[in-house]
């Protein structure tokens, strides 16, 4: 994993100057020789160079979240001139944790970009930069010279990076400065970390009421966590407060519930607070003193703190809840 936050580091060092696309062979636009496919390939060229260019401002920046857009859904990484070991596939969501876990650590970076080329083949294309990446940590710094290259490619309404690769050419200063500047993030995470935490904790609780192990349930709540359920049903509590009321709460889930899901259509909306997220899932479960399935809609809003969820205010339809569970015909229940 070390060579991995290591990588990001690398990957994240290009910055591109607009006049490098001019290295591109361009016709004066009253040429006859000016054609309908030359100026799409002009158009392709600007907008790759643009990721390529963006790929380094958006880290620089720590803007993850929009970084991670460039990205294909499978990413290959080849950092094996640099660091060794094999080359990877991540992700966009895996890489950007990588990078997050380290870039936000330096006190700065900074980006230089030169020889930049770009070939475009239909739908496929690759583009190629000359790179010398500095990271600054107090008075120390490391920097990494050398070439990479892109292969991306055409979607709907734009490009994607489906591989990198980086070529070594020289390296100066201090190699080590990666760990402290790991240590240094992983100190005060990024807001992408942290939005990350907090989404793992919303499905580690789902999950666990998947797999019905109360034992990771329990994992899952801060000592002071509370649930709202204003819209609950007479008789059913609103709020509950505390872990261990809440694990008592949810106590016999397991003798009541039969196959269960919640997170097929789980979606996350984030927050400008990353340790607060919105969600919504549909949860499908098997119950058993009524052998009815109980087919619900939720919203949850959560409050994630150090990978404990503090607050989960429920929402979802209790005349759903009624009927499924038998309430309305004299049944029972001890939680959802």
């Amino acid at each position: 994993m070390r060579n991995l936050f290591a990588a990001a580091i690398a990957t994240s060092v290009i910055s591109i100057s607009i006049p490098a696309i001019a290295q591109t062979p361009t016709s004066s636009p009253t040429s006859p020789y000016v054609t309908s496919v030359s100026r799409i390939q002009t158009i392709d060229e600007a907008a790759i160079a643009t990721i390529v260019r963006s790929v380094a401002n958006l880290a620089d920046q720590g803007d993850f979240e929009t970084l991670e857009s460039l990205f294909a859904n499978e990413i290959q990484v080849d950092y094996t001139s640099l660091f060794g070991g094999e080359i990877q596939t991540q992700t966009p969501e895996g890489l950007m944790t990588a990078w997050a876990s380290v870039l936000p650590g330096f006190d700065q970076t900074y980006h230089a970009l030169s020889n930049i080329q770009v070939d475009v083949k239909g739908d496929r294309a690759t583009a190629t930069a000359d790179v010398t990446a500095s990271h600054y940590l107090s008075d120390n710094y490391w920097q990494v010279s050398g070439q990479y290259e892109y292969q991306l490619v055409r979607q709907p309404h734009h490009w994607q990076v489906e591989t990198m690769t980086f070529q070594l050419s020289d390296e100066q200063g201090d190699r080590a400065l990666l760990e402290q500047a790991a240590a240094a993030a992983a100190d005060t995470p990024s807001s992408y970390l942290q939005q990350q935490q907090t989404e793992q904790a919303v499905r580690a609780f789902l999950t666990s009421l998947e797999t019905k192990d109360m034992d990771v349930f329990a994992t899952v709540w801060a000592e002071d966590a509370v649930q709202d359920m204003p819209y609950a049903p007479e008789g059913f509590p609103r709020r509950v407060e505390g872990r261990d009321n809440l694990t008592q709460h949810y106590g016999a889930w397991p003798e009541v519930s039969g196959e269960a899901n919640f997170t097929n259509e789980l979606v996350f909306y984030p927050m400008e607070d990353p340790t607060m997220v919105f969600a919504e899932w549909r949860g499908v479960v098997e119950i058993i003193p009524t052998g009815r399935i109980y087919d619900q809609r939720y919203g949850g809003l959560f409050r994630v703190v150090d990978g404990k969820i503090v607050l989960f205010r429920e929402y979802f339809n209790p005349i759903v809840f009624v009927e499924s569970f038998g309430l309305n015909e004299g049944g029972e229940f001890d939680n959802q």
